[in-house]
């Protein structure tokens, strides 16, 4: 679905214009473009809402999917089979690097959140999933809206506008794979077929003039047209076509005659009768026939019953608190297929045939759970999914705010931990009728209570910056109140109306200033008796609900105002210095940035963050992720550059703002000066000028570092990297990159041993753990299959072999009355080969059944590969890292979730460096995987080389590219590199030549004399590069070309063997490549990096970008004339053979296609034993969290972009972020084809 852009710009007049006019237009087009191709602001964490308790049809399931509603947003979760190929390289079979890996082909079976649907404006009130399609869901909420979703699409697909009352209850329709039937109050039951000719809404006949409200209905299953209701005074009515009506029914008993309510809580048919039906928090179980399940109100107790019997089969306490709902998914998850040689019992047995064991019951039951996911949410806004056969949860959010999140604020002393508040008037202790207070934590108790502003609602509550034990409030009647924590009060400040936001002056403990319902804003000097406000400032339009002092800059503050602007106001000049437009709704969130004094961020209820220069009043970004109204914005004075916002979508999510300053850490990186890296404000606000980093921390890592004379650049490189990396394991790499480097284990910090450990740490810190994973646990079986008379005889006949014996018969038969221990116990007198074998059967055994008892067998009989594929199936890695030492795969399942730092730590954990600084490249951590690479030497030499190469790549543009010259000059053996940077470069004939002799290399001139004298020589590489770092570089273009195309022309050309010309040429000035008079070479070489970039992608395993860069050749194959030795016919078998050679499919290959792929698999084999550590997917942080800016379809597959986007050229074609990276290291080239190269890094 590439879509090729016309190759002939027209200029920006409409005329035809000269080359190098051409040029230069199209080259200032592309960099106009660059302001919005990606984001600056990175997601990098979601914290997820719980599950409202006030309403009770909040939690469905269909298939592998659950949601549930928090008040404005319904959450969906989906099962992840994530597919992990451990060096498994599509040229394995050709060349293996490493013949002692497994390779493994593991599913790690886990919900993962998919999505976030928050379109209503009020409490959603029910949630109901189509029976007949598993993408499609229905909900209502209180302000009369019902929204018809589709899961699969992320976005609504019909909309009813007005239900005439707030729904209660939702169901779809049996008789209308359209139709969405609704209630409220007490009816009536109205069916709103959204598709099809009959659109519309109707009344059902009966269902309607109700006694009392409805709670809840459900449609029979099976028995079409069959209904039942639940009411608030615990009735039931039930409807059925052909029969009469039942009206307020199956009222309990204790209730009749009174007008006491009992709501009926939950409605449940039985799937398998037409008359069965459950009442209260409860679901059948779909798998077994009569088994239901209950959950206790008060306590959080999980009940299994059947309905023979009148006391449960089961309990399980899973939480305190109790149950507010309860779900069976209708099918369980899928397990991995055991293979058994075991024999069926119809089968002859002899004296040496393996017996088949009956299943393993526990002492106390004599029955077996059936398979069974149970999703359950509780009354504290809990939601897991619990596995009643297992026993354990397969998912669990243990708490989370069901409401808007106002305000969230970093613990001072903890960057790790983040404090919420759900409601308005509950900030930071205050509250709508009962005052302020402050709450002491350790204690669990409120120590001072302030009741002064009444009964009026607290909107702000603000500790003084300066003195601790001062705090001011803000209310609803008018004054901003200072008072000491001990209750006296030192200041009464009178507003003409409501005060909305304080904030005390960071420079100044005596500065306090106020935002008011009078549109004004009001500073307030506390040394003097006055209660008049010092200053007033005047502006805004509508009412200032925030202010906030700059933390950098005295006398600055910043106001958000109801009439969508932030302005800026300088306390010194007694004035406005600058109006912040672009929000279209009323602003919320403020925050100044701790560290650069010209970033301030806002958030508001247009949805969106801001994140401003306020140097100029420049937008930098604008982030779309947030479905609902934002409202607090944080961070961590230690982590400056993290930021945590909260939304009415219920969500709290996490930010680097790392990318909008990030050639400071280059700096650092590079080993600039000081004065490059830490400035005073003044100079930082320099409009234009580079960020400096002003604040705290910083300052604090000077000083400590001017402190110490030993590994200087080691320290340097680690603590500025913690200072700007978000939370997700940046310190626990650190601390495996100092044990490789050998830092004694005493200096190693406490929270070491909680993270990914190295190997030799792991007997020493997790003993505990290591003992519970090999205790033996041997369970006492009793009883067998049959009947009591068949044991007896059995047990019988296993003696007789005894006495005989004939060992092995008793054990069999042993094993077949489930008597394990016995058999086990005197298995040895067979042999120690059958006592093995003996016991990996149990194992197997006891895996089927998804026992947890399996793990001492497979330890006793060292098969631990079982035993990690065990773990590795139920998605437990930590147990399977700590029995198996299995990091790859851990490693894999951490990348696959979007925290490519922590699969770097497991591969650091057993000394694979190679691995972890793959890891951090395919994550696109360049900057932290340059820092670690540094740090670890020698031993990362060659990857830190490449990912310094994709770092000057990032930084070839103005005006940075001396900073790309500094990176590249960190290489060894840098002569190609800083080539190609010289000639990519785009100044006048001065700056080039300044440039140049910067870099070593001769003048243009020179270049010219050079590129003629290596023709002459036959060295044809280096006539290339001279003739691309000369005056007339298009020279070089010609002479690569045809030589590109006389090794293709030929059978036993490489990759390897054309991929390094084509990279040279890639880098000829961009104003000189698009010129008319080299449309043609342009063309063929566009076409020519297509085809290799194929080639490249499919030797790393990028696969979700082969067949768009086969396409992209196709497409400029067909649409230019040139003269190349490719044609479309012999590049669609090649992609042919790639998809049927690796790709999943029912048929298996022709065998021309096994030959096709053969010899594609002889031109991709690299030379290089590193490229192999190259393979596999990007994927960067943020590429699984759910967002509401997903709108974006990828012009590769037509399907919606879930994470990060990359936008072309064009500023509309967009694709991944993920595919792009890929993209950019194999082709430099914009799909597009207007031979500008990406630069997505």
């Amino acid at each position: 679905m590439i879509i090729l852009t016309d190759q002939s710009l027209p200029s920006e007049d409409g005329e035809q214009g000269t080359d190098q006019h051409l040029g230069a237009v199209r080259c200032a087009r592309a960099s106009r473009h660059l302001t919005v191709r990606m984001a600056k602001v990175k997601q990098v964490g979601l914290l997820a809402a719980g599950c409202q308790p006030w309403n009770k049809d909040v939690c469905a399931a269909s298939g592998d999917r659950f949601a549930y509603c928090a008040t404005l947003a319904i959450y969906i979760y989906q099962v992840n089979c994530v597919c992990v190929c451990v060096c498994v390289c599509v040229f394995i079979r050709v060349v293996n690097m490493n013949p002692n890996v497994p390779e493994l082909d593991q599913q790690y079976n886990e919900f993962k959140l998919k999505s976030i649907m928050s379109e209503h404006k009020k409490t959603i009130t029910a949630i109901s999933w189509c029976p007949d399609n598993p993408d499609l869901f229905a909900s209502a909420s209180a302000d009369n809206l019902l929204i018809v979703w589709n899961v699969a699409e992320q976005k609504a697909v019909a909309r009813l506008d007005n239900t005439k009352g707030v729904p209660a209850s939702v169901s779809w329709c049996w008789n209308s794979a359209d139709g969405v039937a609704f209630v409220s109050q007490r009816g009536p039951l109205y069916i709103w077929v959204y598709g099809g000719l009959d659109q519309g809404v109707t009344v059902h006949k009966e269902a309607h003039s109700f006694l009392s409200d409805i709670c809840l209905f459900r449609w029979h299953p099976t028995k079409k047209g069959k209904l039942v209701f639940g009411h608030t005074d615990g009735s039931l009515s039930i409807f059925q076509p052909g029969c009469k009506s039942q009206k307020h029914v199956l009222r309990p008993e204790s209730l009749e005659g009174t007008d006491e309510e009992d709501p009926v809580s939950a409605l449940e048919w039985d799937l398998l009768s037409t008359d069965y039906l459950l009442v209260q928090c409860l679901a059948w179980v779909p798998s077994a026939p009569g088994m239901f399940i209950t959950g206790d109100s008060q306590v959080g107790v999980l009940r299994i019953w059947n309905v023979s019997r009148s006391t449960p089969l089961d309990s399980f306490k899973l939480k305190k608190t109790g149950f507010h709902a309860l779900h069976v998914l209708n099918s369980p998850l899928a397990k991995k297929a055991q293979t058994s040689c075991s024999p069926s019992k119809s089968q002859h047995t002899s004296s040496t045939s393996e017996a088949v064991p009956p299943p393993t019951l526990s002492q106390n039951r004599s029955f077996s759970l059936p398979p069974g996911h149970a999703v359950c949410c509780f009354m504290d806004g809990g939601v897991g999914l619990y596995d009643m056969g297992a026993k354990k949860w397969d998912f669990l959010r243990d708490l989370g705010h069901v409401e808007t999140i106002f305000d969230c604020k970093f613990k001072p002393d903890d960057p790790n931990l983040l404090a919420t508040a759900r409601d308005l008037n509950c900030i930071a202790g205050a509250t709508s009728r009962n005052g302020a207070f402050i709450w002491d934590v350790r204690k669990g108790k409120i120590i001072t209570r302030f009741n002064e502003h009444g009964k009026n609602g607290i909107f702000c509550i603000s500790w003084s910056h300066k003195d601790s034990k001062r705090i001011a409030t803000c209310s609803g009647d008018g004054f901003c109140i200072i008072r000491t924590i001990d209750g006296k009060i030192l200041h009464k400040y009178k507003h003409p109306a409501a005060v909305f936001g304080c904030d005390w002056s960071q420079n100044n403990k005596d500065m306090i200033a106020t935002g008011c319902e009078d549109k004004n804003v009001r500073v307030y000097y506390l040394a003097t008796s006055s209660d008049q406000p010092l200053k007033v400032f005047t502006g805004h339009l509508a009412k200032v609900f925030h202010v906030r002092w700059s933390p950098l800059r005295e006398g600055i503050l910043c106001s958000g105002s109801d009439d969508g602007t932030v302005r800026i106001w300088d306390y010194t000049q007694d004035a406005c210095i600058n109006v912040l437009s672009g929000h279209t709704a009323p602003v919320r969130g403020l925050m100044w940035n701790t560290e650069v004094p010209y970033l301030l961020i806002s958030g508001s209820w247009d949805y969106t963050i801001r994140v401003w220069d306020t140097r100029d009043g420049t937008c930098l970004d604008t982030v779309y992720d947030h479905g609902a109204d934002v409202y607090g914005l944080t961070c961590h004075q230690s982590r400056p550059f993290t930021m945590a916002s909260c939304s009415r979508d219920s969500t709290v999510r996490l930010w680097s703002l790392t990318p909008l300053i990030s050639p400071l850490l280059l700096n650092i990186l590079t080993n600039q000066p000081w004065e490059k890296i830490i400035g005073n404000t003044d100079t930082a606000m320099v409009p234009g000028s580079p960020p400096l980093l002003c604040g705290k921390v910083s300052r604090d890592i000077k000083q400590e570092l001017d402190k110490l004379s030993l590994d200087v650049r080691a320290k340097k490189l680690r603590w500025f990297s913690e200072c700007f990396s978000p939370p997700g394991g940046s310190s626990n790499l650190w601390d495996l990159v100092s044990v490789i480097n050998g830092q004694d284990d005493s200096l190693l910090p406490g929270s070491y041993s909680k993270g990914v450990m190295h190997m030799k740490h792991l007997l020493k810190f997790k003993t505990s753990d290591a003992q519970e994973l090999t205790i033996v646990k041997m369970s006492k079986f009793g009883g067998g299959i049959g009947a009591p008379s068949k044991e007896e005889r059995l047990k019988e006949a296993a003696d007789i072999h005894l006495r005989l014996g004939q060992i092995q018969r008793y054990c069999e038969l042993m094993v077949e009355l489930g008597q394990w221990e016995k058999a086990l116990s005197v298995a040895p007198g067979v042999s120690m080969k059958y006592w093995k074998k003996l016991m990996q059967r149990r194992a197997d055994q006891l895996m089927a059944e998804d026992n947890d008892d399996a793990i001492p067998y497979c330890i006793a009989t060292g098969d631990i590969k079982k035993l990690v594929t065990f773990f590795t199936s139920r998605g437990q890695l930590l147990e399977a890292l700590l029995i198996a030492q299995v990091c790859r795969e851990l490693a894999e399942w951490y990348f696959q979730d979007g925290c490519s730092v922590l699969a770097a730590c497991c591969h650091l954990a057993v000394d694979n460096i190679q691995l972890a600084m793959c890891s951090l490249i395919r994550g696109n951590e360049l900057e932290l995987a340059a820092c670690v690479g540094i740090v670890l030497g020698e031993a990362a030499n060659q990857s830190t080389a490449y990912c310094l190469e994709l770092l000057a790549r990032k930084y070839m543009a103005t005006p940075t590219w001396e900073l790309s010259a500094d990176l590249l000059r960190m290489i060894p053996e840098n002569d190609i590199l800083l080539a190609k940077l010289c000639a990519f470069y785009p100044g006048s004939t001065d700056d080039i030549n300044l440039l140049h002799e910067r870099c070593g290399l001769p003048s243009l001139e020179e270049c010219k004399a050079l590129a003629e004298e290596a023709m002459c020589e036959g060295d044809l590489f280096s006539a290339v590069k001279f003739h691309l770092l000369s005056s007339e570089p298009e020279n070089g273009l010609q002479i690569g070309i045809d030589h590109v195309k006389e090794q293709l022309t030929g059978s036993d050309w490489t990759v390897d063997s054309v991929q390094p010309v084509l990279d040279l040429m890639s880098y000829i000035r961009t104003e000189r490549l698009v010129m008319v008079k080299l449309t043609e070479a342009r063309s063929e070489l566009l076409i020519l990096c297509g085809y290799i970039g194929g080639l490249l992608a499919i030797r790393r395993q990028y696969s979700s970008i082969v067949p768009a860069l086969y396409e992209y050749t196709s497409q400029l194959l067909k649409r230019r004339e040139v003269c190349v030795p490719l044609k479309i016919e012999q590049l669609s078998l090649e992609l042919d053979a790639w998809r049927a050679c690796t790709q999943s499919n029912s048929n298996p290959p022709s065998e021309c296609q096994r030959e096709e792929f053969s010899c594609l698999e002889r031109r991709i084999q690299p030379t290089d034993s590193a490229a192999s550590v190259l393979c596999g997917a990007d994927y960067v942080t943020g590429s699984n969290l759910p967002s509401h800016s997903d709108v974006q379809l990828s012009c590769f597959t037509g399907h919606r972009i879930q994470g990060p986007v990359f936008l072309l050229e064009d500023g509309k074609s967009a694709i991944s972020l993920n595919d792009a990276l890929m993209w950019a290291k194999v082709n430099p080239f914009s799909p597009l084809g207007t031979g500008l190269r990406i630069n997505p890094f």
